[in-house]
């Protein structure tokens, strides 16, 4: 019971006086490091989600997002606390405002009076502002927290509707349709509570309804970790007022984000490659420069210069699916695919059978790379090309296939290479029918190296030989 005790209370009432300090100290570091992490929680968020690491992409979103949220609260509170002691260290040089020795008329003077009042009263509205969009920024994170959660509650449940594969598809939507309604119910209400700062508590008709709602959704959400922040907050009239200016501005500054200007009703920088538009992230030099991922595939570059052309596949869990449907032999007895613990797989390959599972891969791989090649295709222009891909690690976080096609017989221009592939015909149903169709279209342009440099030798001549004559 020392949270009671006088001493303890006399403490924290101490402390709070002095909190601005700890304020301070705590932004100025915060947003220089928030600021150093922004652009690597951005880059490797992408990066996963590109390599379909799914669950290591949603974690870095939600703490990139975070990371958001507390460089612009924080600056905020930054800027207002150099308000604060601004307006402290003026009131050191001329105290409180004088309205009569500014010499205005009765009317505005009278006017000010009313408006603003004393100066004191300005810098207690300012300390009171300050202290309660700290606290805000902080609470906002476990706000983050908690949509993320009620996100990540949704597509645990899809995902493992979808891999439930001994439930017939009808099953599945009748599920879908009884649970989907009181799923949607308990979020909509969550959101209007949250908006409305307890409003559904308040009824006594709308609390029974409530209820059961706010119990599960308060673990759903991991509020139970953060809930006397919240009611502290709320119970304070001040806080109440500055928490509903706070979230229309985030939805006025997402807006104004958002503001873009269309060019054309047809041109876009979003359109997928095809015979008529090149997307940069099918071409490796571009992705360099651009600081941006491969989506399915890519070649070198968009001229190519040298009699071979570079072909490299993006490598995703759904290929091994379909090359396990076209050779039944690849399936192994025990399936490591999804979600594991690779701490306890290494120390057991390390000191037990690492070199025999080694040979092992050594045998399956062969033909697993043979199945590979034969259920992907390439063509350029309508030709088909034989395929030897080879597994490659693009870069150290992008695994796939990588071939070389001899195109040293094309003509100059541009062509078209089409990767072909199977893909299911509903991606949410691993058991609906398997079909063939074009995964990607690159257009390039074909110029070789030797035919320009014997051109230009040709010119040379050609211009010694006016010379000489």
């Amino acid at each position: 019971m020392e949270y009671n005790s006088p001493k303890f209370k006399k403490w924290l009432d101490t402390l709070q006086q002095e909190s601005w300090q700890l304020e301070l100290i705590i932004s100025g570091f915060a947003i220089y490091g928030l600021f150093a992490a922004y652009e690597p929680l951005g880059y490797n968020a992408n990066l996963a989600m590109n390599s379909q690491k799914i669950i290591h992409g949603f974690l870095y979103s939600i703490i990139h997002t975070a990371v958001v949220i507390l460089i612009f609260n924080l600056v905020i509170h930054v800027v207002l606390r150099g308000l604060w002691i601004g307006a402290i260290g003026l009131r050191y040089v001329s105290g409180d405002i004088n309205f009569d020795s500014l010499n205005y008329s009765e009317k505005f003077t009278n006017h000010l009076k009313t408006k603003v009042g004393s100066f004191d009263k300005f810098i207690s509205k300012l300390e009171n502002i300050c202290s309660v969009v700290f606290a805000l920024s902080f609470l906002m994170i476990f706000y983050i927290i908690s949509f993320y959660a009620i996100l990540s509650f949704l597509g645990v449940c899809v995902f493992f509707l979808k891999e439930m594969v001994f439930i017939p598809k009808l099953a599945k939507q009748i599920i879908l349709i009884i649970t989907s309604p009181i799923i949607f119910l308990g979020i909509i209400l969550v959101f209007i509570d949250f908006i409305g700062q307890g409003v559904l508590k308040k009824k006594k008709w709308t609390s029974v309804l409530y209820f059961p709602f706010y119990k599960i959704f308060s673990y759903l959400t991991l509020s139970f970790l953060y809930r006397p922040l919240i009611y502290n907050f709320l119970d304070n009239k001040f806080s109440r007022k500055l928490s509903l200016f706070i979230i229309p501005f985030y939805i006025v500054i997402a807006i104004l984000s958002s503001f873009d200007e269309i060019k054309s009703n047809y041109l876009s920088n979003d359109l997928k490659s095809s015979e008529s538009y090149s997307n940069f992230h099918n071409y490796e030099d571009k992705i360099i420069e651009e600081n941006n991922f491969i989506s399915i595939a890519s070649i070198p570059s968009q001229a190519i210069r040298t009699p071979y052309l570079k072909v490299f596949l993006l490598f995703n869990e759904n290929m091994e699916s379909l090359i396990f449907e076209a050779n039944k032999n690849l399936i192994p007895k025990d399936d490591k695919r999804g979600l594991t613990i690779t701490f306890f797989e290494q120390m057991k390959q390390g000191f037990n059978d690492g070199f025999n599972a080694g040979l092992e891969n050594d045998k399956i791989l062969p033909k697993y790379i043979e199945t590979f090649n034969t259920i992907y295709k390439l063509e350029i222009d309508n030709i088909g090309y034989q395929s030897d891909f080879v597994i490659s690690n693009h870069n150290k976080d992008l695994l796939g296939f990588e071939t070389y096609l001899n195109i040293r017989n094309l003509g100059e221009g541009k062509h078209m290479l089409n990767i072909k592939g199977p893909t299911k015909e509903d991606d949410f149903d691993p058991k609906s029918k398997t079909v063939e169709k074009v995964l990607v279209t690159i257009p390039f342009w074909y110029f070789p190296e030797n035919q320009s440099s014997s051109i230009k030798q040709h010119s040379v001549v050609l211009q010694d030989t006016v010379a000489t004559n």
